[in-house]
């Protein structure tokens, strides 16, 4: 069991990172979309931020995004007992 909770810390671990990563890159989106004037358009800017907050948390295509961690998670706290 133990190498079991050890494992399943590791993929925590290595999930939350992937969701750490994703969010410096959607910093960087809205940096962009709050660098904007009055003269830029707005409405795309942020139908394009929106579409890259979907793909972190669905994964898009490939990946799972931050549902992967939630299942990381889930999973880590059953193993140690307790409710996620």
């Amino acid at each position: 069991m133990d190498n079991e909770l050890e494992d399943a810390r590791k993929e925590l671990d290595k999930e939350f990172k992937q969701i750490r990563k994703d969010l410096d890159k959607l910093r960087e989106e809205l940096d962009k979309v709050s660098a904007l004037g009055p003269e830029d358009d707005i409405t795309e800017a942020l139908k394009d931020y929106e579409d890259k907050v979907k793909k972190v948390r669905t994964g898009g295509w490939i990946g799972s995004g931050a549902k992967g961690h939630r299942e990381a998670r889930e999973h880590y706290f059953k193993l140690r007992g307790m409710k996620a």
